[in-house]
């Protein structure tokens, strides 16, 4: 419910806080004190446009916030929107909207605080309030919405999800079917080029890191010469020396010769003796070292031809299918898996297009069994709003649910056997919600034909149509804040009795319920209505009335809103009656009390009038 809504600097209201109750909210007034700009304040709110008129003259933005008590049922309904978003409260039973709009057209939405995109305040918006009359915020007025209502009006939620699901699983049975259905001349040769890479890559029988050994090899093969000359060059210089010059290890042995005799003379430089001892064996290994190295380079002019035939090689298959070895391997891989896959391609296809046909059959099935379900759903709900209608003083309106479906070649498989009686056998276009496409439709005035709802006049009979299916949806109807707007135009006194009633039992309590006494105590009602209304018979069905008024304060227009209790409600419903005196009085306190006996009636716990 919508507990407390705060605007400024919208239109002619400076600055304006209003707490609405739980249940029945009226708002009076004169014509032009603003009424009508509250509601579009909260249209506003909800995500609706709103142009830079809105914005009080002489302000650089207007803002509009809104506080919502929410049931568990709609903390649930929400829960899913605000986690995907990261927008949860610290209060998961409250939710608070703000929207403000700056001049130079700039917008920021706010969820609980945070920044938002407008398109995610208005799905949140239209989940926590429907606006009726003048604003364009109906979802009774878009036929898409209307399948979704007669589904819960039917309690088909669950049987409709069993649709739902038999199309997910046809979806992807179909998405499968496309990619295996490709012009044979393509696939032929993508099979050509698949098979040749993986042979290509296969014949190569490379190794991981054989590239970097190959690479090393070859410098030795193609500098056998040189290394070799370098090699014993540094040989002769360790062990055998040149004849002018002896050997570094003739020259090592000789010094070792000295150290040891000065080791003899004075002990503390034996470590002397062993560091040159030390240098002597590690001169050997070195010499051992360099012949060693030396007997394994080779003049091989053909093993040099081999290697570089197998570097072109491998350079040529990273050209082509990665950057290193491993990726070459991966891709090979890759190859040889879609090759197999193409090559039972035929297979496959053969399997999913049984799979097809069969969830094509199952879907006529059990969509043909939802729609029988929904046709006589449709009836019922067809006579109880006549029902409503008559008492509205619509005793000759009619209404009816249209259901069509459209021929498809693709379409679902619906036997005689499960077709509806009005309905012949055939394939049926589909979706997620069945083989119905649902619209409602009305008839206002005798010797009309039934007409899409959409397109019914605007007006007090189109307010009364939606009051009269809002009253029959009441249950199925998830939208905890219902708003009419002026649904009173074009109705009397009498019949904006049985309006007012209706608009109350919306709000009430199902029968067995505990009712919570007084308008300030919480309510756990089906919904929490706000009406605007200039019929006194109307508004004294109000758990909470606010007067609306315009004044001049110096030398500018505001919107002032005072909500009314006791003598002051007494004395504006009179006003309205048209009569002030004391006698005008007495007939609105003498109403105020059949209706306290009227809502006794419907809802047996203590009821106590504002």
């Amino acid at each position: 419910m919508l507990a407390e809504l705060r605007i400024a600097n919208f239109a002619i209201i400076d600055t304006l806080t209003l707490r609405f109750c739980p249940g029945f909210n009226v708002l009076t007034g004169e014509t032009g004190a603003g009424k009508s700009i509250i509601i579009d304040a909260v249209d506003m709110l909800l995500g609706g446009k709103a142009g830079q008129e809105v914005i009080r003259s002489g302000a650089e933005a207007t803002l509009v916030e809104g506080t919502f008590h929410l049931s568990p049922a709609s903390q649930a309904a929400l829960a899913p929107v605000l986690e995907a978003e990261g927008l949860e409260g610290d209060d998961p039973a409250t939710l608070v909207l703000a929207r403000e709009l700056r001049r130079g057209g700039r917008t920021v939405a706010r969820v609980n605080g945070r920044a938002v995109a407008l398109a995610v305040l208005k799905e949140i918006g239209n989940r926590l309030v429907d606006i009726h009359g003048q604003s364009d915020h109906l979802s009774l007025m878009r036929p898409r919405e209307h399948i979704h209502l007669l589904d819960r009006y039917a309690s088909l939620l669950p049987q409709r999800e069993q649709v739902a699901g038999l199309v997910r699983r046809l979806a992807a049975v179909r998405k499968e079917l496309a990619s295996l259905r490709r012009d044979q001349r393509e696939l032929a040769r993508r099979l050509d080029l698949l098979s040749f890479q993986a042979e290509e890559i296969e014949a190569a029988h490379l190794t991981p890191g054989e590239d970097k050994e190959l690479e090393s090899e070859r410098r030795r093969l193609a500098n056998a010469e040189q290394l070799l000359r370098l090699t014993e060059a540094a040989r002769v210089r360790l062990a055998e020396g040149d004849g002018e010059q002896p050997a570094a290890s003739d020259l090592v042995s000789e010094a070792s010769g000295y150290l040891a005799r000065l080791a003899g003379v004075d002990p503390d430089a034996a470590p002397l003796l062993e560091a040159a001892e030390a240098l002597a064996d590690q001169l050997s290994e070195l010499i051992y070292a360099l012949e060693s190295y030396a007997g394994e380079i080779e003049f091989n002019p053909e093993r040099l031809n081999e290697v570089e035939e197998r570097l072109s090689l491998i350079h040529t298959l990273k050209r082509k299918y990665g950057d290193t070895i491993e990726e070459v391997i991966a891709f090979g891989r890759r190859a040889r898996e879609e090759l197999a896959l193409l090559e039972n391609a035929e297979v496959r296809t053969a399997e999913l297009e049984e799979e097809e046909a069969r969830l094509l059959r199952e879907i006529g099935r059990v969509a043909a069994a939802l729609s029988t379900a929904r046709r006589e759903a449709a009836r019922r709900m067809a006579e109880a709003v006549e029902r409503e209608l008559a008492d509205l003083r619509m005793a000759r309106a009619r209404f009816a649910v249209d259901f069509r479906w459209e021929p498809a070649a693709d379409g679902a498989v619906v036997t005689a056997k499960d077709a509806p009686p009005d309905q012949p056998p055939g394939r049926y276009a589909f979706d997620a919600t069945g083989l119905d496409a649902v619209e409602f439709l009305v008839s206002a005035n005798p010797g009309e034909p039934l007409k899409p709802l959409v397109k019914v006049a605007s007006g007090g009979e189109t307010s009364r149509l939606m009051l009269a299916l809002k009253t029959v949806l009441g249950r199925a109807d998830e939208t905890p804040t219902l708003i009419f707007d002026e649904i009173d135009v074009g109705i009397g006194g009498r019949v904006g009795a049985t309006v007012g009633r209706k608009l109350w039992e919306l709000t009430a309590m199902s029968a067995g319920e505990p009712q919570a006494a007084g308008h300030g105590s919480a309510w756990n009602g089906r919904h929490q209505v706000l009406c605007i209304t200039h019929l006194p018979q109307l508004a004294a069905y109000g758990d909470a009335h606010f007067a609306v008024r315009k004044q001049v304060v110096g030398d500018r227009t505001v919107t002032e809103v005072v909500r009314l209790e006791g003598p002051l409600r007494v004395q504006e419903l009179a006003a309205m009656l048209g009569s002030t005196s004391d006698a005008g009085r007495e007939s609105v306190e003498e109403m105020l009390k059949e209706v306290a006996a009227v809502k006794r009636s419907l809802n047996p716990a203590e009821m106590e009038v504002p």
